[in-house]
């Protein structure tokens, strides 16, 4: 089965070296064996991922420097992403209060780089997900027609933060004021199980992706509602390095989906949201020819004109 993990970075020294220093996540960071962590290239990464069918993985960025003075890493977002576009794609961190200026840092990253959404973390802004710091960045989501994350969960050992910043009842005014915008609540809305569920379901356009929690307590509610309320809004998520990636395809195999919606949780789900629907057989979409059917139609062209 082909997999697209919704919530990944590879396991740089770099990048590990960043979790590990970081303002935000120091605390959280000496609960954690990093030497289990082995560093890699970025080549080796999407070696690996390859070889476990993981066919893309979404890089999601973060900007909390307002708050906590942390710089943010959309710099090597890109860089992944255009050392290897046919795996990575990248979602644009955000910091709200940067105003006018992020709005257009986020349409370059997008136009000119080609990331294909954005991504913020309200506990780290230290603001409510419906606060009107936000609205700018939902609104040019929508007008650049890309999801955006929101980045949940309990925010444990996080100087500052204030976990019901991530309630997910706040984001249920967001999709309600922008329908058009594609959102996915990343971590679940941990520890809010049922109401993430409920936003998701009684709102078109909310998804989830559940990378953490998938064994915590109340967690069973995630896996029940993907078989029958939320299957098709339900996505696979790793969280790599925090955990590593073989780890939950190996957790996710153990979850008891019904075999159709595994492979909408696995795959499917993803795709659709990412537009990433594979075209039928033969067909050919707009604006998509290959190299040798332009090779071919400019041959016959120059045979028939005798040169």
């Amino acid at each position: 089965m082909n997999v697209i993990d919704f919530r990944f970075r590879p396991n740089t020294a770099e990048t590990l070296s960043g979790i590990q220093n970081s303002t935000m996540f120091k605390g959280l960071c000496q609960h954690i064996d990093f030497s289990k962590m082995k560093a890699q290239t970025v080549a080796e990464c999407v070696q690996d991922l390859t070889a476990h069918n993981v066919v893309r993985a979404v890089i999601t960025g973060r900007d909390c420097e307002t708050t906590y003075g942390s710089k943010a890493n959309n710099q090597s977002v890109i860089d992944f992403v255009q050392a290897h576009p046919e795996k990575f794609i990248g979602f644009f961190g955000m910091d709200p209060h940067k105003g006018m200026q992020g709005i257009r840092d986020l349409n370059n990253a997008v136009e000119t780089y080609g990331l294909r959404g954005a991504a913020v973390d309200p506990y780290l802004a230290q603001l409510y997900p419906n606060d009107a710091k936000y609205y700018p960045i939902y609104a040019k989501c929508c007008e650049l027609n890309i999801p955006l994350v929101f980045t949940t969960g309990p925010a444990t050992l996080v100087p500052a933060a204030v976990v019901d910043h991530v309630a997910p009842r706040y984001i249920d005014f967001v999709a309600r004021d922008f329908p058009e915008l594609k959102i996915v609540i990343s971590h679940g809305g941990y520890p809010w199980v049922n109401e993430a569920i409920i936003v998701a379901e009684r709102n078109k356009n909310v998804f989830i992706e559940i990378s953490e929690y998938e064994r915590s307590p109340m967690s069973e509610a995630y896996i029940q509602a993907a078989n029958t309320m939320i299957s098709d809004k339900l996505l696979y998520a790793s969280a790599h390095p925090f955990i590593d990636f073989r780890q939950a395809l190996q957790t996710y195999g153990e979850l008891p989906f019904t075999p159709e919606v595994r492979q909408k949780v696995m795959h499917d789900n993803a795709a659709k949201l990412l537009g990433l629907e594979t075209a039928p057989a033969g067909s050919v979409a707009p604006g998509a020819a290959s190299a040798d059917l332009v090779k071919d139609i400019v041959t016959e062209v120059l045979a028939r004109l005798g040169k």
